[in-house]
């Protein structure tokens, strides 16, 4: 339509960029720049204009346009600028670049982000780090700083970077404090990390890292809390994934002898490790440290694997050295290595079907018996016991007296395998605890007052495979997205309610029902599960049976068989479901969910724990006591709930900081740019809904008192005074911040995005700074008071003036008003009086005449009497005030006749004489006659016109009066109707919110299902089978098209009955029919398609005007604009042709840029704004402003600047005084050279 560029939509690339050329029935026609892309035709809601998309800037809230496209962009350039960071109002994106950022963290680079805001700098993590500082500092409040993202993303680096920010700068007087809660990364990454398929570090497990702060805000100390370790990776493995970093770096990395010592070797022997990838990550120099003992058969056939963090070989010396300086002794190391060694040799340990066990017991392979003697070793166990213990369990009756029998059961194969993993897993998870407690014992902080907290929290996962371990990550995930909407979406614009700041409302999508759907009590997934765990005779398939009939139709979860992978599909109905999360949908396979859940040891391995001659072995399961059944057991997912619950209790009561880590790509490859994947990361972070509140939104704010009171010790006794929002106003205006970057609410002073400089020298100040805002406050003050004085005194100045002026003419007024009732009383005998006197003149013409004749004195008696006559008259008209018109008219008829009587006579009595002179003489009475017809006739005819001219201003007057009783009388029906329409039109909204929102969520499910897809070489199939029966939800068809309301449907299927389908018709097509067509009722079809495209159009330019210019393309006063947008009235039941032409006027107030910059001036001088309707649509257009040039608009020509909506929907007809007559607006339209309107042939009379 104009060229302009703009961001559409592409499957690769997220949006690409392209041109508009020109829009359909609701859809524009782009043409991509780059000519790889085809030609496209797309909805207008997944069209964005674009500004300078080869610009980047630093806060995405200073985009041109703040869309999901240009948010996009601005990462995409940046990224490839090796700007990996970028913000959102205060939250931060972090990408992951893949490889080191020269200087990007190096300890200059620290130093300078120490005590600046937001926007001093270029967004960074310690930027964030800082603010969490100095928040904690000045709100005297402990800061969470919350680090997300999906696998991958960078979290663990993110959160390393800020405790070493924090370490750096306030923890040099801490002494070893401040090493050590650095060394605990290290550490916990080696026990906790693994490599997985989408991020070779890998957190396996949840962590909270406190850095606490005394009075003084110096480091005191820390405290780790940690969720949900992985547990069954320890015994298993997918083939791409390898075990804990700690198991190959002490086969990579461990010294000859403690591997002798501990019976380590190379990975390929042992079970738990073999499985995996057993290839080490390495350098070029470390890996030639390593024998060929050392190395695994892949390694040798593939090499080491790449990573700029890990190293095997090199590791293991450094956890060794962290362990030292966190304070471990050389034993309490052994220790701790000795259980690592002990989990992998336990999975050595092999069964077999025992043939001589009659009861189908089984018994350890031949080949397991080394295995099983060094396991003892490590252990402290008997080997023999350990024997017994591993294939045989040991259950007590109820009967037989108040202790019961106990009895030997034998184990099978399968359930020997079992209890040997879960051996492991408990050993292992029970060492990661040590560490930890260990780790918080060298941290202490009994001087805290105050901490900062980072959360770093496994991502959102979904693999071919996903057991409990993934269902409770993505739990977890699910409550921290919903803390960020209540925190950022939902509570945000609470806020600006309550403030009345007219700040419009952001939707989101509210994951609450898919938390209820897990953590509800009775209904809930876990409590399902935990059901069914203390059943006698559990299965995983009952249990996914219960799900299912409890959460029968709920939109969050459906069966496996809906799954968008084909390999999820062929599962059955009690295998699994699927859950439809925020970020999309995921299946579960549940046969593992209750051995997962429950992580007990039977009573025979408990108890020979717990009598192990290891020491470090016996405490760490001291506190375990013996189940006493199944009813008292503590699942797995009630801790992670409970654990949970405390975490997000901490965070709430918290200052928050959010990090959004985004994964470029799933490569892992630096400079590679997934745009569409990015995207979907964006959306389900919330970051497309935080932009679109961002543009209208206020995310720094103070109460008025508070920062009344922060500066209340330095205010002189005259500024003690003042109330706290007067003195907040005076300050603000003191640094002379441009007013749209701040509005004051109803208790607080809001800032706008990107001035967090500002905010932060107003709260975070020292003293010194302090006392020079006080003192500019001071003199804004003096300088305000000195204005208004002047504006005072001048207003008196004027107000005397005016009296005086008004007193002056109040005299003239009464003047003028009783001459003008006098001359209305007494006209008539006036004028007759002046008709008398004017026959004077021909008397005395008569006299002169008469002088000429000889015998004059008869004449002269004559003459004498008709002078008495006219005296006679006169007086008669002067003494008599009542006297008649007519009988004023009668007298000087007389008068008339008798000199005309006389003057005939006269003339007779002349002769030939005085013919000629008499001849001329009546020729110039003659023609004085004709003129003095000529201006009665000309004076009638001003007033005839005149009087047509108010009686048509009447008419239209009448007619609006008319029309506005009409469509009062409408407006009455429409209310009665109303009620009885609006439970429909809700139920109808609800329905088609529901459908979008259904949508939305298959989206994403069918972009995860992709991802999924490309990673494991699975197929993905376009759209799910029929949802079970008895479900009500509706599948979406035909690519996702939406399914209309009835009334909706109703009216399309009366557009398809009509005689002209012209949804297909180009805006060129549509303009040349109206221009060249002679078709009344295509030309009239025509009109309405071309201006409902225009309004279409329009409002989407204004969904995504430029925030620089607020009123970019006013087509028509607000007033009208406004009335369009009120709740559409009820059309016309037939469409009539209307030919009739109108013509409007009423003001108009342009916002210039002056007015944007100063709002005391009222913004803007007050202009007219004209309009000529042929018909319902405008035909000419005309602004006039007092210091504009005049802008004239003619229909078929400046259709894009001209008002697109219909008379109807402009309310002008119901405007008192807006409707002209056709003169008076030509007379305006002619007089700055508009050209004559020539109405097309269907408008014509």
């Amino acid at each position: 339509m104009e060229n302009q560029q703009v961001w559409v939509r592409d499957p690769q690339e997220g949006f690409i960029i392209g041109k508009f050329t020109d829009m359909m029935d609701g859809d524009a026609l782009i043409m991509p720049l780059d000519p790889k892309y085809p030609q496209r035709t797309c909805p207008l809601d997944e069209v964005y204009p674009a500004g300078d998309y080869t610009k980047d800037v630093e806060d995405n809230c200073a985009l041109m346009y703040l869309n999901e496209a240009t948010l996009l962009n601005n990462i995409r350039t940046r990224y490839f600028k090796d700007r990996i960071y970028t913000y959102v109002a205060n939250i931060l994106i972090a990408v992951n670049p893949y490889y080191e950022v020269k200087d990007l963290y190096s300890p200059r680079t620290i130093k300078g982000y120490q005590g600046k805001s937001l926007g001093e700098t270029p967004p960074h993590v310690f930027a964030i780090g800082d603010k969490a500082f100095r928040d904690m500092k000045v709100l005297k409040q402990s800061q969470s700083i919350i680090v997300s993202g999906e696998s991958g993303a960078g979290k663990t680096e993110s959160t390393k970077y800020l405790l070493r920010y924090l370490c750096d700068l306030w923890g040099s007087t801490a002494g070893p404090i401040e090493q050590r809660i650095l060394d605990a990364t290290p550490v916990l990454e080696a026990f906790g990390n693994a490599k997985t398929k989408r991020n070779n570090n890998s957190s396996r497990f949840g962590k909270f890292m406190e850095v606490h702060f005394d009075a003084k805000c110096q480091v005191v100390g820390g405290y780790i809390s940690h969720y949900l370790l992985e547990k069954s990776r320890v015994c298993l493995q997918s083939p791409d994934e390898r075990n804990y970093h700690v198991f190959y770096m002490m086969c990579a990395g461990a010294s000859a002898d403690l591997r002798a010592k501990l019976g380590i070797t190379k990975p390929d022997d042992f079970h738990y490790l073999r499985n995996g990838c057993t290839q080490y990550f390495c350098n070029a120099r470390s890996e030639k440290r390593l024998n060929e003992a050392q190395k695994s058969r892949e390694q040798t056939q593939k090499g080491s694997l790449h990573d700029p963090i890990l190293d095997d070989v090199e590791g293991f010396n450094a956890i060794d050295q962290a362990f030292t300086r966190l304070g471990l002794t050389d034993a309490e190391r052994m220790e701790i290595y000795t259980m690592v060694a002990a989990v992998l040799h336990l999975g050595n340990i092999m069964f077999e079907d025992n043939p001589e066990d009659t009861k189908g017991g089984c018994r350890i392979t031949a080949d397991s018996g080394k295995a099983v003697t060094i396991s003892a070793k490590l252990l402290g166990v008997d080997p023999e016991e350990l024997r017994q213990a591993l294939v045989s369990k040991v259950m007590q009756t109820s009967r037989g007296g108040i202790k019961g029998t106990v009895i030997m059961v034998p184990l099978k194969v399968y359930e020997a395998h079992n209890a040997r993993d879960a051996l492991a897993k408990a050993i292992y998870s029970k060492l990661f605890d040590h560490i930890v407690a260990r780790i918080n014992k060298s941290i202490p902080f009994k001087a805290s007052s105050y901490y900062i907290g980072v959360l770093d929290i496994a991502g959102f996962e979904y693999f071919k495979v996903n057991s409990f371990e993934q269902f409770c990550i993505n739990y977890c995930n699910e409550k921290l997205q919903q803390f960020f909407n209540e925190r950022i979406l939902k509570y945000e614009q609470e806020l600006y309610a309550r403030e009345s700041l007219n700040v419009p409302k952001i939707s989101y999508v509210d994951n609450q029902d898919c938390i209820d759907l897990i953590e509800s009590k009775n209904t809930g997934i876990f409590f399902l599960l935990d059901e069914e765990s203390k059943l006698p005779t559990h299965s995983f398939a009952h249990f996914t049976n219960e799900v299912h009939r409890a959460w029968n139709g709920h939109f969050r979860i459906t069966l496996p068989r809906t799954s968008r992978l084909k390999a999820h599909r062929e599962l059955r109905d009690d295998e699994g479901f699927v859950i439809r999360h925020y970020a999309g949908g995921v299946c579960y396979q549940t046969n593992q969910f209750i051995e997962k859940n429950n992580d007990a040891l039977h009573a025979s391995l408990e108890g020979l724990i717990q009598e192990s001659g290891n020491k470090f072995l016996r405490t760490q399961f001291a506190n375990h006591s013996l189940q006493k059944g199944k009813l008292t057991f503590i699942s797995v997912g009630s801790k992670f709930k409970t654990q949970l619950g405390e975490l997000m209790d901490k965070l709430k009561s918290n200052g928050t900081n959010f990090i959004r880590c985004i994964k470029p790509n799933s490569d892992m490859v630096a400079h590679q740019f997934d745009g569409n994947s990015i995207m979907n990361q964006l959306r389900c972070s919330g970051m497309t809904s935080v932009l679109e509140l961002m543009e209208h939104g206020y995310p720094s704010r103070v109460p008025f008192h508070e920062l009344y009171n922060m500066y209340k010790s330095y205010l002189p006794p005259e500024l003690a005074k003042l109330d706290p929002r007067f003195f907040c106003e005076a300050l603000l205006h003191s640094l002379k911040l441009n007013q749209k970057d701040f509005k004051f609410g109803i208790t607080r002073v809001f800032f706008k995005p990107g001035k967090f400089a500002e905010f932060d020298r107003i709260m975070k100040s020292d003293p010194e700074n302090l006392r020079k805002l006080v003192a500019n406050v001071k003199k804004w003050l003096l300088k305000s008071r000195w204005n208004k004085l002047q504006f005072c005194a001048l207003s008196v100045i004027k107000l005397k003036n005016k009296i005086i002026y008004r007193q002056q003419h109040l005299i003239v007024l009464q003047k003028t008003a009783r001459m003008y009732i006098a001359k209305k009383q007494h006209r008539p005998r006036i004028r007759g009086i002046m008709k008398i006197k004017n026959l004077r003149k021909q008397l005395t013409r008569m006299e002169e005449t008469a002088s000429q004749l000889k015998n004059r004195e008869k004449s002269t008696q004559d003459m004498k009497r008709l002078d008495d006559d006219l005296e006679a008259a006169i007086r008669k008209i002067k003494n008599n005030p009542r006297i008649a018109p007519t009988e004023i008219d009668g007298l000087y008829t007389s008068l008339v006749n008798q000199m005309n009587k006389q003057m005939i006579a006269l003339q007779d009595m002349v002769k030939q004489q005085k013919v000629a002179e008499e001849q001329a003489r009546l020729r110039k009475i003659q023609q004085e006659l004709e003129l003095e017809k000529k201006r009665k006739e000309e004076e009638e005819r001003r007033r005839r016109e005149e009087e047509e001219n108010r009686r048509k201003k009447l008419d239209m007057e009448a007619r609006r009066k008319i029309e506005e009783e009409q469509r009062r009388k409408q407006e009455e029906e429409d209310q009665k109707t109303a009620a009885a329409l609006q439970a429909q039109l809700e139920k109808e909204a609800m329905e088609e919110n529901r459908y979008r929102e259904l949508l939305e969520q298959e989206r994403r499910d069918h972009e995860l299902a992709v991802r999924l897809a490309q990673e494991s070489n699975g197929q993905v199939e376009d759209s799910p089978p029929p949802i079970r029966s008895g479900s009500d939800v509706r599948t979406p068809m035909n690519n996702n098209r939406l399914i209309r309301s009835e009334q909706v449907r109703n009216q399309q299927a009366a557009m398809s009955n009509k005689k002209y389908d012209l949804s297909k018709w180009k805006y060129s097509e549509l303009r040349d029919a109206i221009n060249t067509s002679c078709d009344i009722e295509l030309l009239e079809a025509c009109r309405h398609e071309f201006h409902r495209r225009l309004k279409v159009y329009h409002a989407w330019k204004a969904r995504n005007r430029r925030r620089t210019i607020m009123d970019e393309n006013e087509r028509a006063p607000k007033s009208i604009m406004e009335e369009a947008a009120k709740t559409p009235r009820t059309p016309l039941k037939q469409q009539i042709v209307e030919s009739s032409q109108r013509y409007f006027r009423i003001p108009f107030v342009r916002s210039s840029a002056a007015g944007q910059q100063d709002n005391t001036h009222g913004g803007g001088k007050r202009g007219w704004w004209y309009a000529h309707f042929d018909g319902q649509y405008v035909a000419r257009q005309m602004e006039l402003h007092p210091d504009k040039s005049p802008i004239l608009l003619v229909a078929g020509i400046d259709d894009m600047q001209m008002c697109e909506l219909s008379l109807d929907e402009t309310g002008l007809t119901r405007k008192r005084g807006a409707e002209v007559l056709e003169h008076e607006f030509n007379r305006e339209w002619e007089k700055y050279g508009g050209k004559p309107y020539i109405a097309p042939c269907d408008r014509k009379k």
